[in-house]
């Protein structure tokens, strides 16, 4: 898949968010790079043989306190090389990059994995 029409399944996944949670969304940076470095799979225990779909970068909302300000964006970085080899077809891709999504956002407002993966699942 070409990288501007990876990058739009990307802007259509944020835009899909309902609004009780995009109107809350404040400087944050939402990037696509083809594949996280070897380095950042190793920091992360993921290398050999892990995978990485995405990475949520930053403060979450909940640990924000009100001097919290004059920072550079949170970033959301969205692997796009991964997302492809794990999927078959384009719906199934674009439905694994709106899971990522999902998932990195709930990073950013102050939800572990464990929680994220219920909700996901219920």
């Amino acid at each position: 898949m070409r990288r501007w029409h990876f990058e739009k399944l990307v802007a259509e996944a944020l835009d899909e968010l309902p609004r009780r949670f995009r109107r809350h969304l404040r400087n944050i940076a939402v990037t696509v790079e083809q594949e996280p470095p070897q380095e950042l799979l190793e920091d992360m225990g993921l290398w050999p043989g892990g995978t990485l779909l995405g990475l949520y970068q930053g403060v979450p909302l909940p640990q924000r306190g009100f001097s919290f300000g004059n920072v550079l964006p949170d970033r959301i970085t969205i692997f796009q090389k991964p997302i492809e080899g794990m999927c078959r077809t384009r719906e199934e891709i674009k439905h694994a990059v709106k899971e990522t999504v999902m998932h990195e956002i709930g990073h950013y407002f102050g939800l572990d994995d464990d929680r994220l993966e219920e909700l996901m699942e219920g």
